[in-house]
Formats: C-alpha cells, structure tokens, sequence
C-alpha cells in the first residue's frame, strides 16, 4: 500500500462490510464475538487508525480540550498542565495547547482563541497571570465553554474560573507572623500587573489593618534577584530592616535569605522569612523556608472538570482552591525589643 489503510481496507480482509467494522471500532454491542475478533486482527495486521480529523468533521466532535497560556512568567505551568492533561485523559478527551508569551496583545489572544475553534475544540481553558486575557474574553464568544484558570473572579456568567485563593494565603503568612509577634512586616511582591501579586497585597494589607500592624511595601518581579535587591534596599532605609519579610514567592524569599545573609542578619534570629509557592527544594534551603503551598495539579484538573461539566449541561461555576502554610525554620518569634 502507498497510502494509510482504511476502513474499507479493514473490511475486506476481515470479509466483512464497513458498516461492521464502525460498530466495532465504536463499541457497537450489536457485533457477535467472533467478528469482532476478527475485524480487531484485521486491524491489527493492517495498522489501522482511524481518521479523527475526518471523525470530527463528520460528529462534530473532536475529544480535544484547548489550553491557552497567556505569560512567559508561570513558574508553576508544568504542575498545572499536569494537572490537566492527567483530568482531561482520565475524561477521554486531547489537550491542544498555544501559547502567547510576553506582553500580547487582545488582538493576539483572540486570534489564538479563534484558531483553537477553528479546529474544532471543544471546550478552552485560558491560564492566565494577566489582565489581557480577560479583557479579551469580555470581548470574545468563543462558541464553546471556556475556563479562567489563576485569574481570579471573571466578569461574565458563562465562563467557568478556578483559582487558588491568594488572598487567604496572604492573611496565612501574615497571621503566622503577628502570632509570632511581629509587629512590622514588609511585603516583597511581585510583578503588581500580576492576579496573584495584587491578591497578594491585599491579603497582606488586610490582615496587617485587621491587627493594627504596619510594614513596607516594595514591588519586585517574582524574581531571586529581585527579592535580593529589595532586601537590601529595606535594609539601607532609615528605619533599619523589618522584623520579618513576607516575599512574593519562594524565588524571592530565596534572594532575600541571600542578601541577609549578605547584611550579617541571621533568620529567623534576627529577621523571619515567609515565601509563597512551596517549591521544590524549598524545605532544604537554609534555614528551611516557611511558605504557603498551592496545588498546582489540582488547580490544573478542576478546570478540566469544570469544563467537562459545562460540556455535560451544568452551569459555568467560580472555584477558589484554599492554599496551606507550611511551617518550616525561616521564621520565629522577634528578639525582645526588637
């Protein structure tokens, strides 16, 4: 043969007709045994795979799941899609994924959503760190369900979202430290065009008012080396270095573990440390970081889930997935006096 073997190839070398040979690769129960094991050897003599781009158009129905990425900035991104190509196999559908990296533009996520459509997905679920993605999706019918993941709240009724509540992770970090009895507790954030920096913050603020706290705030970029500068600015202030620092994330509390080292401030001697993300390696940095743990994977494969929902009927649904504080050696009560 020159050409991929077809079901009218199947058919001839089981004898039978291509009628039969559908009912068998669709798991028609009307097929007796023994045909349907000879039709399964045909195949599998002839290497046969059926067409699913010819399926699709034909059943409009292609068991393909869209994901887009919008931001070059998702640490976690493998742990996410972990979570939704694990979802989405376990539901019987295919995962596409695109992309858009760097600062794109509504008219560049758009496109990238039309395509998607295009071939036939059938639902899309859009991981985003950004407020592009939603501006665009104000904008867009995308003719199939689609879920936000890590954006937060979205502003219309039909799209599903799913988040982990950066908020309560905050107010956990910061609530461990006033516990300790820190009285003033900077903020390393993140990239503040970010959803989960600017969560962060307002957690961080919140549960400082709610104490009658204080504490600096100073925006970084999710980075270690940001958070090594930042430090190092705090500690070059009038007002000396805080009592303890709550970083963006882990990369950042990385860099500041760093720059006090640097200064000749011990942790959590002198300073405690709280970081964000509970990375890898994070519980053998020295000291051992304290920080709030998010499940990636399973904030990967509740969008799976949501949208397999929507495809089922149900209505589109907002999900907030609690984070965890993870107590580690980073952190401990301030000197007295201090």
């Amino acid at each position: 043969m020159d050409r991929p073997p077809g079901m009218m190839d199947v058919a001839r070398e089981a004898g039978v007709s291509h009628i039969t040979v559908s009912r068998v690769i669709n798991g028609h129960p009307s097929v007796r045994p023994e045909t349907r094991t000879r039709v399964e050897a045909a195949i599998q003599k002839l290497g046969y795979r059926r067409n699913s781009v010819a399926r699709a158009l034909k059943s409009r129905r292609s068991s393909t799941i869209g994901v887009v990425i919008v931001g070059s900035d998702l640490f976690e991104l493998p742990r996410i899609l972990l979570g939704v190509e694990t979802a989405a196999r376990q539901a019987g559908y295919w995962v596409s994924l695109a992309s858009r990296q760097g600062e794109s533009t509504t008219d560049d996520l758009t496109e990238t959503l039309r395509r998607l459509t295009d071939q036939s997905v059938e639902a899309i679920a859009v991981v985003a760190d950004r407020p592009v993605a939603l501006e665009t999706l104000t904008r867009l019918s995308a003719g199939v369900p689609v879920a936000v993941v890590m954006s937060g709240g979205v502003p219309q009724p039909d799209l599903s979202s799913v988040a982990v509540d950066q908020e309560l992770g905050a107010r956990l970090a910061v609530r461990h430290l006033l516990d300790l009895g820190h009285r003033d507790i900077a903020h390393l954030t993140g990239a503040l065009r970010t959803f989960d920096a600017r969560a962060r913050v307002e957690g961080w603020r919140a549960e400082l008012a709610d104490a009658g706290a204080e504490g600096a705030l100073l925006e970084g970029d999710f980075s270690a080396e940001s958070g090594f500068r930042l430090v190092h600015e705090l500690c070059a202030a009038a007002a000396g270095p805080p009592t303890a620092v709550f970083a963006g994330n882990d990369q950042m509390a990385m860099g500041a573990l760093a720059a006090f080292a640097e200064r000749g401030l011990k942790v959590p001697q002198d300073v405690s440390v709280v970081g964000f993300d509970d990375m890898k390696g994070a519980g053998y940095l020295i000291p051992a970081l304290t920080t709030v743990r998010q499940d990636f994977a399973h904030l990967g494969s509740s969008a799976i889930e949501l949208l397999v929902g929507m495809l089922g009927g149900k209505p589109a649904e907002s999900q907030k997935i609690a984070p965890h504080l993870v107590v580690r050696h980073s952190t401990a009560a301030p000197r007295t006096g201090s």
